[in-house]
C-alpha cells in the first residue's frame, strides 16, 4: 500500500521580497561601543545576532511548554484583526482558552500582545535576561518595561512608534518588519486626534495610494526577525510587524 500521506503542515507564510538596499543591518555580538556609537547615538535599526543563544528560552520554550507553565494563568487578549479596527477589543481569558482558540486554531483575530507576563509568571523570568545593551541607557533595570507578545500566524500591528528604544527578541517564529525613520512622519499619515497619533492610517502592505500619495515614495528599511535576533528599534522609530508562523517575542523598552 503507498505510505500514508504525511501530517499537514503548520502554516508558514514567506514574507515579501526585500532588496538588499532596504535590509536592515546585521551584525554579531557588536562591541558596547560599536553598537552605541554607531546605532544607538545616531539612532539608526539593527539586527543583533548571537546575542541570546543562551537564553534558556531558546531551547525550553514551545506552544506546549507556555501551556504547561501558565495554562491556567488569566490573560488579556486582543480581538479583533489589528488594534485600529472599528470591531477591536480586549477581553480576558485564561492561557489555555488563548491556545486552544486562537493559536492551534490558526485564527489571527486573537494575539497576547504587550502583557508584562514575566511579572505575573516568575518561571518564565527564570528564561529570559536584560540585554547588556540596555546598560547604555539613562534609567535603573527596574524602570525597563518587558513585555511578551504572544500570536497565531497572521497577527497584525499596523504602522506605529514607540517613545522609548526597543529590544524586540525573538524567541519562537518569524516577524516580518517594515521601519521608517521619524523624518518620514509626514509621508505616514498618522491618525489626527490623540488617542492614536502615534498610529499611521496606511496599511502598509495594501497602502491606498490615493488617499496617501505620499505614503508611496516614503524610504524604509525591512527584515525578516527569526528566532534568536533581537532588532533594535529605536525611539520614535515608526514598525510594523505582521506574524509568518506563531509567534512568541519578547519586547524591552528602556530609555
Amino acid at each position: 500500500p503507498p505510505p500514508p500521506p504525511p501530517p499537514p503542515k503548520r502554516s508558514r507564510l514567506e514574507g515579501p521580497a526585500i532588496e538588499p538596499h532596504q535590509r536592515v543591518p546585521r551584525l554579531r555580538c557588536p562591541s558596547l561601543e560599536r553598537f552605541r556609537d554607531h546605532f544607538l547615538l545616531p539612532q539608526k535599526p539593527l539586527v543583533l545576532d548571537g546575542v541570546v543563544d543562551h537564553w534558556p528560552c531558546m531551547k525550553k520554550w514551545s506552544v506546549d511548554y507556555i501551556r504547561q507553565v501558565a495554562g491556567s494563568r488569566t490573560v488579556p487578549v486582543e480581538v479583533g484583526s489589528r488594534y485600529t479596527d472599528e470591531e477591536w477589543s480586549q477581553t480576558l481569558m485564561s492561557v489555555d482558552d488563548f491556545i486552544s482558540q486562537y493559536i492551534e486554531n490558526e485564527n489571527h483575530m486573537g494575539y497576547l500582545a504587550q502583557h508584562q507576563l514575566f511579572d505575573q509568571i516568575p518561571e518564565l523570568q527564570q528564561d529570559i535576561s536584560i540585554p547588556d545593551y540596555c546598560c547604555l541607557g539613562k534609567g535603573e533595570e527596574e524602570d525597563i518595561t518587558i513585555n511578551a507578545w504572544f500570536g497565531p500566524v497572521g497577527t497584525v500591528s499596523p504602522l506605529h512608534q514607540d517613545p522609548q528604544q526597543n529590544f524586540l527578541v525573538q524567541v519562537m517564529g518569524r516577524k516580518y518588519l517594515r521601519l521608517y525613520s521619524p523624518a518620514q512622519s509626514d509621508q505616514l499619515y498618522p491618525h489626527e486626534g490623540h488617542l492614536l497619533h502615534n498610529t499611521s492610517q496606511v496599511d502598509v502592505e495594501e497602502p491606498d495610494l490615493r488617499k496617501f500619495p505620499r505614503f508611496e515614495t516614503a524610504p524604509y528599511q525591512a527584515c525578516i526577525l527569526n528566532p534568536g535576533q533581537v532588532l533594535f528599534i529605536p525611539a520614535k522609530y515608526w514598525h510594523y510587524v505582521r506574524a509568518l508562523d506563531t509567534s512568541f517575542s519578547v519586547s524591552f523598552w528602556w530609555s
